[in-house]
């Protein structure tokens, strides 16, 4: 009989995630001791924003270690939260002397760094791995084997991918069951909206992660033609709405019926308290096009 296609299979059950998650690509820069790095995973629990966002690149690979160092004084806090990590970029460092940055999603590779990642994490399975960026040089039938091996070994219980287009996400999908895609989105870039990747999700029934909600910070501070139109539309509706601008940032991407996961950045608790605070606000569709013509530059076609 001829081998039957992943997407055409049975799919295991979802990956659960907080509805907002936490980014943690600066953790390195924060620089909170032990202590601290454990109190704000505390303190982040306690906000119900139960997901951690982590890639072993981040902070120089550093950022993982920084946070396996806290969970190992409070193990307890590991069943109370979702891990997720990506791999599959060899980014030069000094302790990582490649020639150029490059792609790698050889099963070795992989296997590798999800290896590095749980001994970083101090964990023995990780929820939720995602290849980072779309590798042209993949062989989509062997890493779905290495998928399916870590798997079948309980080292990672789900799989997905990041920054991929939708017909590399079907590519690799068809070969194994993915989780989700994690692509940037914010009132700033909106080509997800228009690229098929966000279509694909709500057809798929598969919820997508977002990263750089708030533009890298740019919603704040550029001065460029877009960002100040944007903040001039946006400050005036959260004013009428009673909430922050970064808020409504958040609110604008959880409007998506594709159910988004937005991911923060920030070390300070209240800026995870203003993402979580966008849970309860109902965008209606008149202010959601409104920061879309704003950010455009243009009425709808």
């Amino acid at each position: 009989m001829p081998e039957q296609a992943a997407s055409d299979r049975p799919s295991p059950p979802p990956v659960r995630l907080s509805p907002v998650v936490a980014g943690l690509w600066r953790l390195a820069e924060w620089k909170l001791d032990v202590k601290q790095r454990l109190r704000w995973i505390e303190q982040t629990l306690e906000l119900g924003i139960t997901s951690f966002d982590h890639a072993d690149i981040y902070g120089d690979y550093r950022a993982e270690a920084l946070f396996g160092e806290a969970l190992k004084v409070e193990p307890a806090l590991r069943g109370r939260m979702q891990l997720v990590t990506k791999c599959g970029i060899r980014l030069r460092s000094a302790q990582r002397p490649y020639r150029i940055n490059h792609y790698d999603t050889s099963p070795a590779y992989v296997r590798a760094q999800v290896e590095r990642s749980l001994l970083n994490l101090h964990t023995e399975r990780l929820d939720l791995v995602l290849i980072h960026r779309p590798d042209y040089l993949m062989e989509a039938a062997a890493l779905a084997d290495t998928f399916a091996t870590l798997t079948r070994e309980g080292k990672v219980a789900h799989w997905g991918v990041s920054n991929h287009t939708a017909s590399q996400f079907a590519l690799l999908h068809r070969h194994h069951p993915l989780a989700t895609n994690q692509v940037e989105l914010s009132p700033l870039t909106m080509d997800a909206l228009d690229d098929g990747t966000l279509d694909q999700a709500q057809q798929l029934g598969l919820r997508p992660m977002i990263w750089s909600p708030l533009g890298g910070g740019r919603l704040f501070t550029s001065r460029d033609e877009q960002a100040v139109r944007l903040r001039t539309e946006m400050d005036a509706i959260a004013a009428r709405l009673g909430i922050s601008l970064a808020t409504l940032a958040y609110a604008w991407i959880l409007r998506h019926p594709s159910r988004p996961h937005p991911i923060t950045g920030s070390g300070r608790i209240d800026g995870l308290r203003e993402a979580v605070a966008a849970l309860d606000v109902k965008l209606d569709t008149e202010d959601w096009y409104a920061i879309w013509t704003a950010s455009k530059g243009h009425a709808v076609p």
